[in-house]
């Protein structure tokens, strides 16, 4: 088979990377900053304002510099921080002064909000000091709870775990003020461990300014762990027994398109407990999702599947455990996609009970999954479908290298498709360093393999490759060498393409003017992507497809705002017929085109924002116009209302057609406890209108009810304004949290 080229390319790169880097064993993050965090004497009352002796009294951290726009300067802001802790809760005073306190900005108060446009506080902790993993908070002055899990230093944040904390804030004619109270109960640390890791940021987004205690360097975002300061003051910290049992009732009624009304209600719990301090099970019993958002809106103009996220609490919560080597923002190729469990298409299947054991066991990471599935029936286009009850099993295994590195293996085991056993195999290994031969920079190289086994399937049933990233803020390049075996089939995993070998080359150049028609930063962009698509009977490779992706023009405005043009000329070759849109055939063959872009976007901080993106040009065998558009008004803190469309119009000598995907979001928060969100979808495709309301009350933190609307209607098949209701749903769901 004719592989070498692509072959060579992968030994090159990996070549090139293990003689790139030394790989040291010592202590990392030696940036000098450290604190020691003051004893509580007595209680303060949670209110923002700060005004107890507790709090005047307090030292306050050492002075924060700038990250941006300058590096490592004086802030134009003064901020004080100040930590505080007694046995259960450690307590973290900001005053943000600022000199235009009417021009702070916060537009979001929803729990778990975007706050990328909103002045905010942001705080790391990495309290196993281990400096790789941390836990983040951060709010803005509406009063915002924001939680998250920082993983794999910095690779990524899980906002969907949610923790029990308390954050207040005051808006005054100084700027504003905000206060935390994080329990010890909602953090894994190890008893007696004096020092933890720490770093706080402040963003004014009027100025565009990232403010800094620890490592205020460009090269260094904020989540990268292994560049924090230290906090010392925990030995005397409690973390209580370990256990958290939060019961739940739930209601639902649902019609259907005849008009039939049906009443379910269960009850169900799912239980936490420590069984250490650093490694903690989660148990569920009859788990229902009934508060979960409805998946956006695609229309798929590819001959690949689309990619839906997983959006559903139980396999949220410390699901980057289970990530294998790039699956973190990655959907080409997941060994494990939790979607396939619980999940058939497209519908639900129920959930009997599962458990979860994540977390530390001194240089290892463990995490382990079991699920067992109701047996039930479903209905598809096929008809009638029973279901058998199912278990699945998912394990996962890190050993800890280096600084920042690791060796790591993956099982899964389950097929929610067949009866038939299916297991996966996988192993990884990460080598990084933020110190690339003394130059302060970050490089890493990501390797792994995989391979699937299930009955009566023989072939090329193996997946592997290597990426090598030097990702820094003047210069960020990267290649990338995978192969996929066309048998390879995860069976709790999703794959986008078989039988391939993909090389993926990318730079970007990205200067920052002193001078030049506002510019804050520029990015000059080249990406280049090929398939090679493997035939192993005949012993031949053919190119599938390849594209090339350029940005002259990517310019980051001082303002906020944005503009971007860009060329992209891609070749694609069908092996088969290609049904791009409803009795539209692509015969077989080859197709050169190339696509433009021009994309514009309004800085986030006003209270109106405008993007909108066109691509142009030949497209297949013809032309086509691609149009995306947003709008969003927010006003602030309560409101905020987004428009987005996303249009297609191909003209090809096969025929002509029109996608359409709309959406529109309009967000309500009456508190940061209180919020009710709704989301109105239509594509014209599946010619269905959906809508769906939430209503989210933290009674207090661990104490929730939703209230969650759902409706659908279907278009007439000639078009218009002509829709029958086809489904409705109302459904409630209370849980209360007992801490012990």
């Amino acid at each position: 088979m004719k592989r070498t080229i692509t072959t060579r390319c992968a030994s090159l790169l990996l070549l090139v990377a293990l003689c790139a880097v030394r790989w040291p064993v010592g202590v990392v993050g030696q940036n000098g900053a450290s604190f020691a965090v003051g004893r509580m004497t007595g209680k303060v009352a949670l209110d923002g304002v700060l005004d107890e002796p507790n709090w005047t009294q307090a030292p306050a951290l050492s002075e924060i510099l700038q990250r941006e726009p300058k590096q490592e300067v004086r802030a134009s802001e003064r901020t004080e921080v100040k930590l505080l802790a007694d046995q259960a809760t450690l307590y973290i005073g900001v005053r943000c002064y600022d000199s235009a306190p009417e021009k702070v900005v916060g537009t979001q108060m929803r729990r778990d909000a975007s706050l990328e446009a909103d002045d905010r506080i942001e705080i790391l902790l990495d309290t196993f000091h281990d400096r790789r993993n941390a836990f983040y908070f951060a709010t803005n002055p509406a009063g915002a709870l924001v939680d998250g899990l920082v993983i794999e230093n910095g690779r990524q944040i899980n906002f969907d775990w949610n923790a029990i904390w308390d954050v207040r804030v005051k808006r005054n004619h100084e700027g504003w003020t905000a206060e935390f109270a994080l329990p010890f109960k909602s953090l894994g640390f190890t008893p007696g461990q004096d020092v933890w890791g720490f770093n706080f940021a402040r963003y004014i987004v009027r100025k565009l300014e990232e403010d800094r205690w620890a490592t205020p360097r460009l090269d260094v975002r904020f989540t990268q762990v292994s560049e924090a300061g230290e906090l010392s003051g925990f030995a005397a910290a409690e973390q209580g027994r370990g256990l958290d049992v939060r019961p739940y009732v739930i209601g639902n009624v649902v019609r259907d398109a005849s008009g039939k009304s049906d009443f379910k209600g269960q009850g169900g719990a799912d239980i936490f407990f420590n069984i250490t301090s650093s490694l903690k099970l989660t148990t569920t019993i009859n788990t229902d999702f009934a508060e979960t958002e409805v998946d956006d809106r695609q229309i798929n103009l590819t001959r690949f599947p689309l990619f839906f996220p997983e959006k559903r609490s139980f396999f949220l919560e410390n699901a980057g455990v289970f990530n294998f080597t790039r699956s973190a923002g990655n959907s080409e190729l997941l060994p494990f996609f939790s979607r396939r469990i619980g999940l058939l298409s497209g519908s639900e299947v129920p959930i009997l009970a599962g458990a979860k054991l994540t977390g530390k066991a001194g240089k290892y990471d463990l995490g382990a999954l079991a699920v067992r599935t109701r047996a039930t029936s479903l209905t598809n286009s096929s008809g009638q479908q029973t279901i058998e009850a199912k278990n699945f099993f998912v394990g996962r295994v890190k050993r800890n290298l280096f600084k920042q590195s690791y060796l790591g293996a993956l099982y899964t085991e389950g097929d929610p498709g067949s009866a038939t056993t299916s297991r996966t195999l996988g192993a990884d290994l990460r080598l990084a360093t933020a110190n690339l031969l003394g130059s302060q920079r970050n490089f890493s190289v990501d390797m792994f393999v995989s391979k699937t086994s299930k009955q009566a399937v023989n072939g090329d049933d193996a997946a592997y490759g290597v990426f090598v990233n030097y990702p820094n803020d003047r210069w960020d390049a990267f290649a990338e060498w995978k192969h996929i075996g066309r048998a390879y089939n995860p069976a709790l995993g999703f794959v986008a393409r078989k039988a391939v070998d993909k090389l993926y080359l990318g730079a970007v150049f990205k200067p920052r003017p002193k001078k030049f028609l506002n510019v804050r930063q520029m990015f000059h962009e080249m990406f280049f992507t090929q398939y090679r698509r493997n035939d192993l009977a005949r012993g031949v490779s053919t190119i599938e497809s390849w594209r090339f992706f350029t940005a002259p023009i990517n310019w980051d405005f001082n303002s906020g705002d944005r503009v971007e043009a860009n060329w992209a000329p891609q070749f694609e070759h069908l092996f088969q017929p290609f049904e791009i849109a409803d009795g539209i055939v692509l015969p077989p063959g080859d197709y050169r085109f190339t696509r433009y872009r021009a994309e514009f976007n309004t800085a986030a901080k006003r209270p109106w924002e405008f993007g909108a993106t066109w691509w142009f040009g030949s497209f297949y065998s013809g032309h086509a116009d691609q149009i995306e558009a947003e709008f969003i008004y927010k006003f602030a803190p309560h409101f905020r209302l987004a428009l987005q469309t996303e249009q297609t119009f191909a003209r090809l000598k096969e025929g002509r057609f029109v996608a359409r995907v709309y959406s529109l979001r309009a967000d309500y928060a009456f508190s940061p406890l209180l919020s009710l969100s709704n989301l109105v979808q239509f594509d014209n495709e599946s010619r269905n209108l959906g809508w769906q309301s939430r209503v989210r009350w933290i009674l207090k933190p661990g104490n929730d009810l939703f209230v969650v609307f759902n409706q659908g209607w279907l278009q007439n098949e000639r078009g218009g304004y002509n829709f029958r209701a086809t489904s409705t749903k109302l459904a409630g769901k209370l849980q209360y949290t007992f801490r012990f």
